[in-house]
């Protein structure tokens, strides 16, 4: 595994110099940081900088190297010295290694999404008979938390909202109260019980929607969420923005 190893030093230093030059582009720091003296620079803090980001690096696959064998190979590399691999074995260890690592990786994926799925369909089962709580043919459920008197929005507007998204165990994936700004986009661009749910509401309304996984991301739920997760989410519709393309045609009369 000569040449895994090598790599993960090499991308460890590229990290390393990628961070430098971005710090290095930063504005400059207030007086009191400026005057800090630079630390001074030897091998052994260099060593210890670079093994600091090779064991970031290696985070992922720690439980499946041994970090005495590991620098054994390092060491033997930057010698120019003969491992107990060949390049030709080493290949074949990498090759074998990522084949098993996806093997792994599509298996937690599937077990992932069996649980979700089993879960938000419980949990959707009970909430359904909740006080309140209206089923719409595709499975969306919602709750009317206020009832706004403006118009509703068509499946081809761009809407702004405030809203906060959770997951069915109350874990926080997103919020846009959290920005500090409300989100605009056009309902023909995000998942359907968005797209649907949204049309429900009048301007001036919050509502809570619970999306069956068929109606949100689906198995490509982002890593924050994951795969056939049931969402909730609380949405407060603040309006609805016309295309200025509309909005000139309107003043024209067309």
């Amino acid at each position: 595994m000569t040449r895994f190893v090598q790599k993960a030093l090499v991308a460890a230093l590229a990290a390393g110099f990628t961070l430098g030059s971005v710090t290095a582009a930063e504005p400059a720091k207030p007086a009191a940081d400026a005057a800090k003296p630079a630390i001074k620079i030897d091998k052994n803090k260099i060593s210890t900088m670079v093994g600091m980001d090779m064991g970031r690096s290696l985070l992922q696959i720690k439980d499946d190297i041994d970090v005495k064998v590991l620098e054994q190979a390092l060491e033997a590399t930057l010698k120019g010295e003969k491992t107990s691999l060949t390049e030709e074995e080493a290949l074949q260890v990498r090759q074998e290694f990522m084949q098993q690592m996806q093997a792994k990786r599509v298996a937690e994926q599937k077990a992932a999404a069996d649980k979700n799925k089993q879960e938000g369909a419980e949990f959707l089962a009970k909430n359904k008979s909740k006080a309140g709580v209206k089923t719409t043919a595709s499975g969306l459920q919602y709750l009317v938390e206020k009832e706004g008197k403006g118009p509703r929005p068509k499946a081809t507007d761009t809407v702004k909202v405030n809203y906060l998204g959770t997951k069915i165990d109350g874990e926080k994936f997103d919020s846009s109260y959290d920005r500090g700004q409300p989100a605009t986009f056009p309902l023909n661009g995000v998942i359907k019980g968005w797209s649907e749910g949204l049309q429900l509401m009048p301007v001036g309304s919050k509502y809570k929607f619970f999306i069956p996984a068929d109606l949100a991301y689906g198995e490509n739920g982002p890593g924050a969420i994951g795969p056939n997760a049931t969402l909730i989410f609380e949405v407060e519709l603040l309006g609805i923005e016309n295309p200025a393309d509309e909005s000139k045609d309107a003043k024209a009369g067309k």
